[in-house]
């Protein structure tokens, strides 16, 4: 069996899902547009820049998930995937995706972006495995707070080894591994993998890949 990763904003998606929701919600009237939207944009650019400090963002992006009842998130999710993901999620994505199902690879999406605004995404895609930032719940509530640690950065290898422990397996026993990805902060993961992958990298992954020899490809 061989293993495939893959990042899911920007990579994936012909966009950012976290940003989007974070939109979405602004849009709605759910967040304040005056203070949240500074805030989103700042918090984004930081992520580009490799800046991002993933407990200050999780606090920003994981709040509303407290204030309201599931019910209603459920809801608005259901609008935000039909107006904002659906949109976002290419031919060239879906034939990969669909490519490394049907070989028999175990296949899953690894990304910092919690898995309430993530599982949804992954299931449209037909992928069976997330490993994401767990929002914490309480009785069936959220609580705001991320459980353990955020996929995020070096964060993501010990998610994805965790993950893989609990199967009963490890990262160097597959003969051939992927992990395809944008983003420069994916870079310890992809130091990791067999076969890592650079899709429509910003710069700094560009220029690593092609120092490495990685392969550049486009999903748009």
């Amino acid at each position: 069996m061989n293993l495939v990763l893959f990042d899911l904003d920007n990579t994936l998606l012909a966009g950012d899902s976290d940003f989007a929701w974070a939109q979405f919600l602004i849009g709605k009237g759910v967040l304040d547009r005056e203070v949240q939207e500074s805030k989103n944009v700042q918090f984004y650019e930081q992520y580009k820049a490799g800046t991002l400090d993933i407990f200050e963002f999780l606090d920003f992006q994981l709040a509303p998930l407290a204030r309201h009842p599931r019910a209603e998130l459920d809801a608005w999710h259901r609008e935000f995937m039909e107006l904002s993901v659906r949109p976002m999620i290419t031919a060239k994505s879906r034939t990969l995706v669909r490519e490394h199902l049907d070989s028999g690879a175990l296949v899953a999406v690894v990304t910092a972006t919690n898995a309430f605004v993530t599982g949804p995404i992954v299931r449209e895609f037909g992928i069976p495995h997330l490993v994401a930032t767990v929002p914490a719940q309480e009785g069936g509530a959220f609580t705001g707070k991320p459980r353990g640690m955020p996929a995020f950065k070096a964060g993501k290898i010990e998610r994805v080894d965790n993950w893989l422990e609990s199967l009963g397996l490890h990262l160097g026993g597959f003969e051939r591994s992927w992990f395809y990805s944008d983003s420069h902060n994916d870079l310890p993961l992809m130091g990791r993998v067999t076969d890592p992958v650079a899709v429509d990298p910003d710069d700094t992954l560009r220029a690593h890949a092609q120092g490495k020899g990685w392969p550049v490809i486009s999903l748009r």
